[in-house]
């Protein structure tokens, strides 16, 4: 059994993908799936999402005669992130708590 990922969590995971450089689409697809179970239909609607959000931006680079789309975060995207990263402390150890079987006293 996998555990699904919430899309905020997600969002979390790409931004901070982006925080450290740059990726194209695909490259990134490959950096997330490393770590967790996503697809590239999974990924390009967080992607615009994202961007919709203001989040990331985008440019295109040539690459061997085609266009590669990269994604970079933003400031906003860096908050945003920030904003992810204390709600997943939380959460974390509230969940860690339970499955550990440890009592709140």
């Amino acid at each position: 059994m996998a555990i699904q990922i919430s899309s905020e969590l997600l969002d979390g995971c790409v931004l901070a993908c982006l925080k450290h450089q740059d990726y194209y689409g695909y490259a990134l697809t490959q950096r997330l799936q490393a770590a967790i179970s996503v697809s590239e239909s999974t990924l390009y609607p967080v992607l615009r999402r994202l961007k919709k959000n203001d989040w990331v931006t985008t440019y295109d680079q040539a690459y061997q005669g085609r266009n590669r789309r990269y994604y970079q975060i933003t400031a906003s995207g860096l908050t945003q992130l920030n904003t992810i990263q204390q709600e997943w402390q939380t959460y974390y150890l509230a969940i860690n708590q339970l499955l550990q079987g440890e009592d709140e006293s």
